[in-house]
């Protein structure tokens, strides 16, 4: 069983910053790649942010500059700093990694999403 728990989100003004975290638990051999995806009402699920297990990152276009993610390994965490954050970056932020289960097999697992609300 593989557990991925996040934290971090609420309520931010225009302009301000929020730092979410997401750790993973459970029975798995090691991390593969972790990152954030989004999900505002109405609007289907998209990419935010990726870090492979050798710390290569990608960004989607509209949070490059903005956001930065980190990896600790040791803590089996992935971390996303967001900074001036913007009305547009409202949605359901939520934590994917690719975990190797086997020496031979991977999995996809998410966690439960966490609200990042940025209103005024």
């Amino acid at each position: 069983q593989v557990h991925l728990v996040e934290s971090g989100g609420g309520l931010v003004q225009p302009g301000g910053s929020l730092r979410l975290s997401c750790a993973a638990s459970g029975s798995f051999f090691s991390i593969n790649s972790m990152g954030w995806y989004r999900q505002a009402p109405g609007k289907e699920r998209e990419l935010v942010a990726t870090i492979s297990s050798g710390g290569n990152t990608n960004y989607a276009d509209s949070v490059s500059g903005r956001f930065t993610i980190s990896r600790d390994n040791a803590k089996n965490t992935v971390y996303l700093q967001m900074n001036s954050l913007k009305p547009e970056d409202t949605a359901v932020y939520l934590c994917n990694a690719i975990l190797w289960i086997t020496d031979r097999a991977q999995a996809a697992y998410w966690g439960q999403g966490t609200q990042v609300t940025v209103s005024l």
